[in-house]
Formats: structure tokens, C-alpha cells, sequence
């Protein structure tokens, strides 16, 4: 399996809310058609220079190719680190049927090649609560669950 991450574009737009959708289903509420909101949330994020919508494609032989797996990323620049640029990676998502073949691994190498490359002081994350099994995953990578995330609603 080799998986190829390239930058999304608007003809992406329905793969990754698929697969935010199937991973997201215990947690929150997703439309199941695409929103003129998410459209252009997508543009904005994508004409962002320090924001990027990844997403993993693999050769299928019925269908060409296909996108397996999605991240953003946002590059921040902080006063912290010595003025230091750190890489927050969310949203990250791979096809439940694809599940346990690297992908998710290849992903985020694929990430952590960017950041390396990109001089950055650290990658960080947030997770929800209840996904045991990502935490897990993101742990087997390197990850250290060192701070507690906090959001508030609005």
C-alpha cells in the first residue's frame, strides 16, 4: 500500500465529510450533504499559506484512485520555543474499513516530515475523550498526552 497525501481541493469536499461523518457519528451531529458553510470553509482554509486540508489517497483497482484518510493542519507561530512554529494537527480521519493497514501511520509521518522540514518546535493534537483506541494509536507514534484540552461551546 502506498498512500499519496496531496493538499485538497473543492472535488475533495465530499470524501473528507464522508469520513468525518463515519468517524464522527458517536460524537456529534455532521449534516449529511455538503453545506454551502462547508464550502467555503474549505476555500478559506485552503487559501490560508499557514492552514493545509490533507488528503490520503491509495490506488484502487475499481476506482483509481481514492481518498482514505484526511488532516488539517495549521502552522502557529509562537512567542513560546523561542518564537518556535508549531504544528496543531486535527480532524484527522481514516476510512474504518481501512483501518489497521498504516494509513493513519503513513498520514502522519507524512505530517511530521512536513513539520521537520519546516523548522517546527513540536506537533501537538487534541483528541476527544471517548477515543481510546486513537489515543492509543497516536501514542504507539510518539505522542505523549502531557496537557488536558479544554473547549467551550458557543
Amino acid at each position: 500500500m502506498t498512500l499519496r497525501v496531496r493538499e485538497a481541493g473543492p472535488s475533495d469536499l465530499k470524501a473528507i465529510l464522508a469520513l468525518t461523518v463515519e468517524d464522527s457519528q458517536h460524537y456529534f451531529d455532521e449534516p449529511d450533504h455538503v453545506t454551502e458553510n462547508q464550502r467555503a470553509a474549505l476555500a478559506e482554509i485552503t487559501a490560508d499559506p499557514n492552514q493545509q486540508m490533507l488528503v490520503g489517497e491509495v490506488d484502487d483497482p475499481a476506482l483509481s484512485r481514492t481518498v482514505v484518510c484526511t488532516a488539517q493542519v495549521t502552522w502557529m507561530r509562537m512567542l513560546a520555543s523561542d518564537g518556535g512554529l508549531y504544528c496543531q494537527v486535527e480532524a484527522v480521519r481514516t476510512a474504518a474499513a481501512r483501518r489497521g493497514e498504516g494509513i493513519g501511520a503513513a498520514l502522519m509521518t507524512h505530517i511530521e516530515d512536513a513539520a521537520r522540514a519546516r523548522g517546527a518546535a513540536r506537533i501537538q493534537l487534541t483528541s476527544n475523550r471517548a477515543r481510546t483506541r486513537a489515543h492509543a494509536f497516536y501514542e504507539r507514534l510518539g505522542y505523549d498526552a502531557s496537557h488536558v484540552g479544554m473547549k467551550k461551546y458557543l
